[in-house]
């Protein structure tokens, strides 16, 4: 993994307006509680199957949605409760996807990697590796056949960049002038492998230069960074000049997904990432060193976020089941 970066100093970020320090904060703060309390129903056995939790990569999803505006849409990985809750869905109708139960947004058929909201424009969650990003090119086809200026997110990660179908879709994209926003989210690790030892070029955001799609590296430890490169991107993309990739180094704090134990890293590495690097308390140091909040407005904020996951873990469970005949809905064949 690559050497830690220091965090920036709060005086380098003073034009930050309060409103929208608190905003990051509370966002990324809702996506930490929510997975934490997803990793513990999934303890409890409430849920089932695969779970991939986004702690400790909460600045890049928020980071970049400050930068989309209404209409704009986002497509996603299997890794992807935090790219739901930062678009705007509803926690309650997340959770209960997770367990399974007809409340959810797939009526609890999608589970974690399969749910979507066409009102919050959120195209999933994709189980397959990679598969998402052909669908983020296509979205961004559409918004190009009808003129608007919308965007399309399309998230994926470095073991994905390995991915054939990707280099196919940058291709396209590239040819077409499509305005689409590859993002690349390097959290240090494809499953067990560390990225060093899978990939050649260490450099993810230059793996589109062969198709004239410019790129960047970003801090996906640092929210403010990360919305300032999204603002970039969304320009050129909206100038109708194609598409453009953001490569966010960031890191996973838990394994692949619940049923990694992650040996393939020591304990004292995700410390140092936990102590030097953590997004949520980047923010919170912010806002505390720059006086625009107090100890005690940052506890209401957590008092409330955890009401929020609380209710939302409680809908989860108490929503039933779905219905027998659920099981002949929503089928294509």
């Amino acid at each position: 993994m690559a050497t830690a970066k220091k965090a920036k100093q709060p005086a380098k970020q003073s034009n930050v307006a309060t409103e929208e320090l608190l905003g990051y904060y509370r966002e990324m703060l809702l996506i930490r509680r929510f997975e934490e309390k997803a990793g513990q129903l999934y303890g409890m056995g409430k849920i089932a199957g695969f779970c991939h939790l986004y702690i400790g990569q909460e600045a890049v999803v928020v980071g970049l949605e400050a930068a989309a505006k209404e209409g704009d849409q986002r497509v996603t990985s299997y890794r992807d409760h935090g790219h739901m809750l930062a678009c705007g869905m509803d926690p309650k109708g997340v959770m209960a996807e997770l367990t399974g139960r007809e409340g959810g947004y797939s009526k609890g058929k999608g589970g974690s990697m399969h749910m979507f909201s066409k009102e919050k424009n959120f195209y999933g969650g994709h189980g397959i590796v990679g598969a998402q990003v052909p669908i983020g090119a296509g979205l961004a086809f559409a918004n190009k056949y009808r003129g608007n200026d919308n965007v399309a997110f399309a998230y994926f990660g470095d073991g994905a960049a390995n991915q054939g179908q990707i280099y196919e879709t940058f291709n396209m994209a590239s040819l077409w002038k499509l305005p689409c926003i590859f993002v690349i989210e390097n959290n240090q690790y494809a499953m067990g492998t560390s990225m060093k030892r899978g990939s050649s070029t260490p450099a993810l955001y230059t793996r589109g230069e062969a198709f004239g799609i410019p790129g960047e590296a970003v801090d996906g430890m640092d929210v403010l960074a990360v919305r300032a490169a999204a603002e970039k991107a969304v320009a050129y993309c909206r100038a109708g000049k194609g598409p453009y990739i953001l490569e966010m180094n960031t890191y996973r704090y838990r394994g692949h997904s619940m049923s990694d134990p992650a040996k393939y890293r020591t304990r004292e590495e995700v410390q140092k990432m936990r102590d030097e690097r953590d997004p949520i308390d980047h923010i919170r140091d912010m806002l505390l060193g720059g006086k625009h909040a107090s100890e005690d407005d940052l506890k209401a904020i957590d008092k409330e976020i955890k009401s929020i996951v609380s209710a939302s873990a409680d809908f989860a469970v108490e929503s039933p089941e779905p219905a027998e005949a659920e099981l002949w809905t929503d089928i294509y064949a």
